[in-house]
């Protein structure tokens, strides 16, 4: 009688537990349909509705225009290749980092995965610095790659050598070593035995490496408008063209259509792939298998990486701020204080302050409703809309944040989200990028949490909250530090969508530096390099510390 009552008991727990996740989960979705679906939808109906009918011919139309034709064209050419140089340049430190045990290895880890974080004006302001006019490489040698689209491609491997090796090198370091030397032993050289047994097993995670870099570098903003000039152009920075110099918001529409269907695909060849890499390979710790290296082939191997790395990796951040330390005294820095002649409405010191203030809030926001999402999404018994909206929560790392920014200024203008004049724009804006790498941290975490627990906890009365506060809480806890701190670094980079809704008397640090780039002269050249290096400080502060708080039971983006 006691086991029935029991059972009735927990029953009726699941089912109060069924009902938490549903509210769990609403509060997301009412997230994402406000400000990011409704936006979106907002501006592509403005731009494709007339005359209230929907000018669907209008898409054969641009696609007919032989620039447009140029533009996609060159977006994928140079996704495909700056993927495929991303890979080779990162695959050796994947099986570095995955294989061999080094002094300086974790601090050679965080200087490895500060770009990732890092704005994409400030990496475009760096390489302008190393291979534009009057750069390290035109004082040197006279060679100049930034009217070349070699820059684009190198600062994409900048961006997301991290990626690969994170990613890679994060499967890699748990496979089970035995196994090919297992191979080795029955006769398979060194090259036949990892290409018959360790390459098939990184197969799923090189994949998935891959997608994620191509997404990056197809949906480019920053990088390409900073770099390319008026030569290249990405369907994101035409996006942004058309919006906001030539007003033409059909072609914009159209555009930001074919970009949505694009990364719609590749997200969802994503999710295939991920799933492969959970469930169809045995692991072992990660601990056991990294050894000191052994022959002169290794130690030449590690020298190579470390090579590449402070060449790719070091060197461009190391030339911003020489570049920034170029006038006497500081002055480039000083001159930061300073009002100007109109650009800014204030001193361009104080995006440094409004930058801080955003982010935090930002990072509120995404903690919140991503901390939400995950926990719904961990429950074994959620629902295919709930796990359906899993994938739709990656959308806005590919949408265009062109689209996303112009669209609440289209959208947000009347009540009862009359939010045009207000300051929340910009924090709500940067949370919708926060939100996915908090919930693909905390997700790992939360569901490596025992199940029995919270089944145990719901026995002895426990309520949904009171369980979750009690049991997984104090589990994840490290995994919510580390979230909040990858949200607080893509917040405070966030550009695409800010540099339409950041009020001139408040700009961000991104915004300024554009704003300054933007503009001739060497004053104005020294403080972009300035504020980019301050930028670049703050985030990788912020990086530091959430390394510093990572296990091996934390998500790796």
């Amino acid at each position: 009688m006691d086991l029935a009552r029991t059972e009735v008991a927990l029953r009726k727990r699941v089912t109060k537990g069924g009902a938490a996740r549903l509210g769990l989960i609403a509060l997301p979705v009412a997230f994402f349909a406000a400000f990011f679906a409704y936006p979106v939808a907002a501006i592509v109906a403005r731009g494709l509705k007339a005359d209230g009918g929907w000018q669907l011919g209008r898409i054969a139309d641009v696609l007919a225009q032989s620039d447009i034709r140029h533009v996609l064209w060159f977006t994928t050419w140079q996704a495909l290749a700056s993927t495929a140089l991303t890979l080779l340049v990162a695959l050796p430190g994947a099986y570095v980092f995955a294989r061999f045990d080094f002094p300086g290895k974790q601090l050679l880890r965080a200087v490895v995965a500060v770009p990732f974080v890092l704005p994409t004006v400030v990496v475009g302001s760096a390489f302008l610095a190393l291979v534009g006019r009057g750069g390290l490489l035109d004082e040197l040698w006279g060679v100049r790659l930034d009217t070349t689209v070699w820059a684009i491609l190198l600062a994409h491997v900048f961006f997301n050598y991290a990626v690969v090796v994170r990613t890679v090198g994060g499967l890699w370091a748990q496979l089970d070593p035995r196994q090919e030397e297992a191979a080795r032993m029955l006769g398979a050289s060194r090259l036949s035995a990892w290409r018959t047994v360790t390459l098939p097993a990184l197969a799923p995670a090189v994949a998935a490496a891959a997608l994620m870099v191509f997404l990056f570098t197809f949906t480019s903003f920053g990088v390409v408008q900073i770099l390319g000039g008026p030569t290249f152009s990405t369907l994101e920075v035409e996006i942004y063209r058309q919006t906001s110099e030539i007003f033409d918001l059909s072609t914009a529409a159209v555009l930001t259509i074919i970009q949505f269907l694009a990364v719609g695909a590749v997200l969802a060849v994503h999710a295939w792939t991920v799933r492969r890499r959970e469930t169809a390979l045995r692991l072992v710790d990660a601990s056991v298998t990294a050894r000191w290296p052994e022959g002169m082939g290794q130690w030449a191997l590690l020298a190579g990486v470390l090579t590449s790395v402070a060449v790719l990796l070091v060197l461009p951040p190391a030339v911003l701020v020489q570049r920034s330390l170029d006038a006497p005294d500081f002055a480039y820095y000083r001159a930061l204080t300073s009002e100007d002649d109109g650009a800014f409405l204030v001193p361009p010191i104080h995006a440094i302050g409004n930058s801080l203030q955003y982010a935090v809030v930002a990072t509120a926001i995404a903690v919140l409703i991503g901390g939400l999402a995950a926990v719904a999404l961990t429950r074994r018994d959620a629902g295919r809309f709930v796990r359906g909206f899993d994938a739709l929560l990656m959308l806005p790392l590919g949408v265009s944040a062109v689209t996303v920014g112009f669209g609440f200024l289209i959208a947000l203008d009347e009540p009862p989200l009359d939010l045009r004049s207000s300051w929340i724009l910009v924090p709500l804006a940067q949370a919708l990028v926060g939100v996915p790498f908090v919930v693909r941290t905390m997700l790992p975490v939360l569901r490596a949490v025992d199940a029995r627990l919270r089944e145990a906890a719901a026995v002895l009365g426990a309520s949904p909250w009171r369980a979750w506060r009690e049991v997984d809480l104090p589990m994840v806890r490290r995994a919510l530090l580390v979230a909040a701190g990858f949200a607080f670094a893509v917040s405070l980079g966030e550009f695409g969508a800010t540099v339409f809704i950041a009020r001139p008397d408040n700009p961000t640090l991104p915004v300024a530096v554009a704003r300054l780039l933007g503009r001739p002269g060497e004053l104005n050249y020294g403080q972009a390099m300035a504020l980019s290096t301050i930028l670049m400080v703050v985030c990788a502060v912020a990086l530091l510390v959430l390394e510093r708080l990572r296990t091996d039971r934390t998500g790796e983006f």
